[in-house]
């Protein structure tokens, strides 16, 4: 995911920092570090019990990124670049 534009990943975290009232460097300085505390807390419960599942076992995670939808937000991030 390294190979993906900077300005896409920013208007990105601006959204999502927006809709959970996290501000944007709090938001990408948690995520660097592997941290998900402003995401989870923006959550209800059973939606952040079952992301913490999903990061927590590879295997969930593999097949939500083999999904059609996550391939084309992939390939939309990164201008189609593999």
């Amino acid at each position: 995911m390294n190979n993906i534009d900077p300005k896409k990943i920013t208007g990105l975290l601006n959204v999502v920092s927006k809709k959970i009232g996290v501000p944007p460097e709090k938001l990408r300085s948690e995520l660097e570090e592997g941290k998900f505390d402003s995401a989870l807390s923006a959550m209800n419960r059973s939606d952040a019990a079952r992301f913490q599942q999903a990061v927590n076992n590879p295997h969930i995670v593999e097949k939500m990124m083999s999904t059609p939808q996550a391939k084309a937000l992939y390939a939309k991030l990164t201008g189609g670049k593999k």
